[in-house]
């Protein structure tokens, strides 16, 4: 069976399924995910972003078709860029300059870290020539299928056993759009960033089933025409919202900036990129070296906020360093053994998603995630937590 087809049948079941998930308000299921399912969502995919980079950057020292001189270049412009994104971004709690600029240099760090790495490979390439020029993102030059196909999918080239057949697949494709897109929300709309608008006070499902309507009429317009399905991206999102807070002297989120702008621009930009030729031309000037590098920047600095992350910290903290927490080994209520079992649980479900995403059976990922909420009441109901350290360990921020 030709493939495009296939997937464009698939898109149209998962934009049907979504759609009546939508306006069945579906999305209210949401509300039986906790935060122990949202920080190893969460820091899976911060985990991805980070490895994703480090094995392209640590692939150019192995490539047969690479030179040492050139995968010395790739580690210092991706080290470049994350350095440089990572201490622009910390400028906003020094004492440099006044309040604004740093607040403007931190909000743009990771663009001047992409921008000053591109130019040191630029400046290499023109003085030592071809020998050192890096791999640059591949743009087409202008916007037509890669193959030169026609942009609609013939539909009716495949048999109709094969049309119907097309809902299993999309069954888990309905689960994997629908957590990814509802989990990122919930990361989102966390009562820890103090948003107000439009929303009840700590509510997590507001704007839910509208944005499922919007996610299932954009799979069934980009399966037609052999795009990509679209949902919320987890990093970016959260690296969106962390932007727009506003912090209070003691460096703690007193409030986030809530507005159209900043979306709507991003997303201007992204379309100019693609429909415009001048855009197109500066993009396939940058670096992929410098892409990686921007992808552990965005990795890494999703990492705060996660307390599955800072209580993996825990296990090579002394605890008398420890921050302070309600599940801190020394002034919290959660005697240690069942901070590092809870955290332990976390981790090996974080394994073996990862393991999971990248093997012969990764089709089963999405039930993987469906699995974590089962799971985490399986553990406060068979007393392998019990409920009132459980209360402590999966509460929502406040």
């Amino acid at each position: 069976l030709p493939f495009l087809p296939v997937y464009a049948w698939t898109g149209l079941w998962t934009s049907a399924i979504l759609l009546l998930s939508s306006l069945t308000s579906a999305s209210n299921l949401v509300k039986y995910l906790t935060r122990f399912t949202d920080d190893i969502f969460s820091l899976l995919i911060s985990t991805i972003f980070v490895v994703e980079a480090v094995s392209d950057i640590g692939g150019t020292f192995t490539s047969p078709v690479s030179t040492f001189t050139k995968a010395l270049l790739t580690l210092l412009c991706a080290s470049l860029t994350y350095g440089t994104a990572t201490v622009l971004k910390g400028l906003r709690q020094s004492v440099y300059f006044n309040k604004s600029i740093r607040n403007n240099i931190s909000n743009f760090a990771p663009t001047i870290g992409v921008v000053f790495a591109s130019l040191v490979a630029r400046s290499a390439r023109l003085a030592h020539g071809a020998s050192v020029a890096l791999p640059t993102l591949s743009v087409p030059a202008t916007f037509v299928t890669t193959s030169g196909r026609p942009w609609l999918i013939p539909l009716n080239s495949i048999p109709v056993w094969a049309r119907f057949a097309s809902i299993i697949p999309a069954l888990m494709a309905t689960v994997l759009l629908f957590l990814d897109q509802n989990i990122t929300v919930r990361l989102v709309n966390s009562p820890r960033y103090k948003m107000i608008k439009g929303r009840k006070k700590n509510s997590l499902l507001d704007g839910m089933h509208l944005d499922l309507l919007v996610v299932a009429m954009l799979t069934g317009a980009t399966s037609v025409v052999g795009l990509p399905w679209l949902v919320a991206a987890t990093v970016r999102s959260i690296s969106h919202v962390r932007a727009l807070n506003v912090f209070d002297k003691a460096g703690n989120i007193k409030s986030t900036t809530e507005q159209r702008v900043t979306g709507l621009a991003i997303h201007s930009l992204i379309g100019a990129s693609i429909f415009l030729d001048a855009p197109r031309r500066v993009l396939g000037q940058v670096p992929l070296s410098v892409l990686m590098g921007l992808f552990m920047y965005l990795g890494i600095s999703a990492l705060p906020g996660n307390q599955l992350w800072e209580r993996t910290q825990l296990f090579v903290t002394e605890s008398k360093r420890a921050p302070a927490s309600l599940w801190n080994p020394i002034s919290g209520i959660v005697p240690k053994k069942v901070t590092n079992l809870f955290t332990s649980i976390q981790l090996t479900c974080l394994g073996a998603m990862f393991w999971v995403k990248g093997s012969p059976i990764g089709v089963l990922f999405p039930i993987i995630i469906a699995l974590l909420a089962p799971l985490r009441f399986g553990l406060e109901k068979y007393g392998v937590i019990k409920k009132e350290y459980m209360e402590v360990l999966d509460t929502e921020d406040e």
